[in-house]
């Protein structure tokens, strides 16, 4: 019989469990066999004592054997997905699933929900009214073979491991760990049979491993499991010591996808969207060097064909395609209240951390696994760091539920946007990683 209390109590000491453990834990979870409070433990465990590599594979493997796999080995496109570790304000999945699928990748994308202070792209394409991302693997198949794409969520078929543990991780204090985070990602991108993943890894104030060291040793861990199993992997860095794009909370993370696709986005979200679609496309073997791989990427939001296919996406998944010609059909916060500038100055901090743990208090995101999120609550961040702004000049944007949520969102927002003086800011892609090391690109 499986002794968790003594697994959970080896792992606290810094002993390492064995993949025969590690594989009996997961399949008892899944079962129902083992509590969340013993599984929350252990995760707690792993935080403070990591794993090791054997251990890793182990966890990995065991939470990928949980489920089915979406199984596309025959499939005579190129399979390809991206991940981002979590930050404010970034909808780049949104951009990036119908632009890839438009340059003949297939793209089985798999995403999460808000995890902590950051948003998941499930809960975005779940602000569009009807959208569906609860589909089973048959269908994901052949939606795959319908348009190219299918965005979707951990199913009972897929990965339930991580389904559990992912949710308990959201609301423990357990979601920043190296190897907690790769086995759930990872678990997740090997089952769709890709041949191709790019991982978009935040570092900085607002991301869940904030040291930029700490980020690249997450890159490395990544592709070290995903080229194992066969899947080319790549990683970029990229900056979340502010949020990306100005929108940050579901449905206003939308409408401004929506504006990207249409050419208009913001010019962060737009260089971070191109530079991952160009690895994706080198990873598929459709570009050979990056300026190659730019131009049909930049030509699918030219011509119209990357928000036309967001609409097909949108409307085969259930929800309602009039959301692409008319954002004003996602769902709208009753109150909206403009923040401005206290005084003239020049903007030092926008901490990504304090306006998500704000959105969470709206409403947007969850204290608990069981929440109901509002997908209309959120923030339109107007300013960047190094920004000069006058006195009464807007700094922000409060969409809220209610008039008594106001004072503490701005309260929120008034710590996180700093006028003392010029801070320190990551470069916005910083390093690309891949199975041969790390290329600096500042």
């Amino acid at each position: 019989m499986l002794q968790v209390p003594r697994l959970i109590e080896r792992k606290r000491d810094g002993e390492e469990l064995t993949p025969e453990e590690w594989r009996a834990l997961i399949h008892a979870y899944v079962a129902g066999e083992v509590p969340d409070y013993q599984m929350a433990a252990l995760a707690m465990a792993v935080v403070f004592q990591g794993l090791g590599d054997a251990e890793l594979v182990a966890l990995t493997d065991a939470m990928l054997q949980s489920g089915d796999r979406l199984d596309l080995g025959d499939w005579p496109a190129p399979r390809v997905d991206k991940h981002s570790i979590g930050g404010v304000g970034d909808k780049t999945s949104l951009l990036l699933a119908p632009m890839l699928a438009c340059c003949g990748v297939a793209v089985p994308m798999i995403s999460g929900r808000g995890l902590g202070h950051t948003g998941g792209t499930l809960d975005k394409l779940e602000a569009i009214p009807g959208f569906r991302t609860g589909l089973s693997l048959a269908e994901a198949r052949a939606q795959l073979e319908r348009l190219g794409v299918v965005m979707l969520g951990q199913t009972p078929e897929l990965v339930p491991a991580d389904k559990k543990l992912y949710a308990l991780r959201d609301v423990t204090g357990t979601v920043e760990s190296i190897p907690l985070i790769s086995a759930s990602i990872m678990s997740k991108k090997l089952a769709e049979s890709l041949t191709g993943l790019v991982l978009d890894i935040k570092t900085g104030s607002g991301a869940f491993i904030r040291e930029p060291a700490q980020s690249l040793l997450l890159a490395r861990t990544m592709i070290r499991l995903g080229e194992a199993s066969g899947c080319r992997t790549v990683a970029l860095l990229t900056a979340m010591d502010r949020p990306l794009g100005i929108a940050c909370g579901n449905a206003l993370e939308v409408a401004e996808a929506l504006e990207g696709l249409r050419g208009s986005g913001p010019s962060d979200l737009m260089e971070v969207t191109y530079a991952l679609g160009v690895e994706m496309l080198l990873v598929a073997g459709l570009a050979r060097e990056r300026g190659e791989a730019r131009r049909p990427l930049e030509a699918t939001v030219r011509s119209g064909a990357a928000l036309g296919r967001f609409a097909q996406l949108i409307g085969a998944q259930g929800g309602d395609p009039r959301v692409v010609d008319d954002p004003g059909r996602l769902p709208v916060a009753p109150v909206v209240e403009t923040v401005a500038a206290a005084r003239a100055g020049r903007v030092a901090r926008v901490e990504p951390r304090r306006i998500g743990q704000a959105i969470v208090e709206l409403g947007g995101g969850r204290n608990r696994a069981s929440d109901p999120v509002d997908p209309a609550v959120g923030f339109r961040v107007l300013v960047k760091p190094g920004q000069l702004v006058a006195q009464g000049e807007p700094l922000a944007e409060i969409h809220a539920r209610r008039p008594g949520q106001i004072a503490a969102a701005r309260a929120a927002l008034e710590a996180a946007i700093s006028l003392d003086g010029e801070g320190p800011t990551l470069p916005l892609i910083s390093h690309r990683v891949t199975r041969d090391g790390v290329e600096p690109l500042v």
